[in-house]
């Protein structure tokens, strides 16, 4: 039986010794902590994503209540993570976006990666269409429904989108799904990222998505 691997998100206080004491918590859950990424670090807390391992049958909620009975830890989203560990996933995209071969092809590896390196559920490229949308490429767990149009384009950086807007699909609202876009090449085209169940996207992820797009646009020309 696969062991079931979690992404788990949490707020720490940014104190010495509060990612040690989090790591003896869940590990006595039975959690193996197999990556640590830190998504944010500001004055006085630090935003991580762990990847752990639980043995089977083991219930997630174990992790959140063993996090949680932490002095200054708050763990702000859980889900299931299937992706590959890899140390330099941005570099490996960008990689594999510049072997494919012509536009459309290094547009659809682009989508079907990203979710994994930016640790979202799904990934489009979208490009303004007169007063609609087109969408350009999808991720395999991209929604068939997509919106009509997109008020936010044109697009001049990464942003954080409002994914209870008008605009956003009744079904993407109703999965409470938390939107981040950043231009790709032109102002009018854009990748757009959706991460159903949240967590909101953070201003250092926003930034990571705008580094690589700008990288990719490059490659595209």
């Amino acid at each position: 039986m696969r062991v079931p691997s979690y992404l788990l998100r949490v707020r720490l206080d940014d104190r010495p010794g509060s990612l040690g004491s989090l790591a003896v918590a869940l590990g006595s859950a039975g959690a193996d902590i197999l990556s640590l990424d830190v998504v944010e670090r500001t004055s006085g807390y630090a935003i991580d994503d762990l990847v752990v391992d639980l043995p089977a049958g083991a219930m997630p909620d174990t992790l959140i209540t063993a996090a949680e009975a932490l002095d200054g830890i708050r763990v702000e989203s859980i889900r299931p993570h299937t992706g590959l560990l890899e140390a330099h996933r941005e570099l490996e995209l960008i990689d594999h976006v510049a072997a494919a071969g012509d536009r459309a092809a290094r547009l659809q590896v682009l989508v079907d990666e990203a979710p994994r390196v930016l640790r979202v559920g799904w990934c489009t490229v979208v490009r303004s269409a007169g007063a609609g949308l087109q969408r350009v490429a999808g991720s395999a767990s991209a929604p068939e429904t997509q919106p009509d149009s997109a008020p936010w384009l044109p697009l001049a950086a990464a942003q954080a989108l409002d994914g209870t807007a008008d605009w956003a699909p009744q079904l993407w609202r109703d999965m409470d799904t938390t939107l981040a876009a950043a231009p790709l090449g032109d102002p009018h085209t854009a990748v757009l990222l959706g991460r159903p169940g949240g967590p909101d996207f953070r201003p250092s992820e926003v930034a990571r998505l705008g580094y690589l797009a700008g990288i990719v646009a490059t490659i595209l020309g």
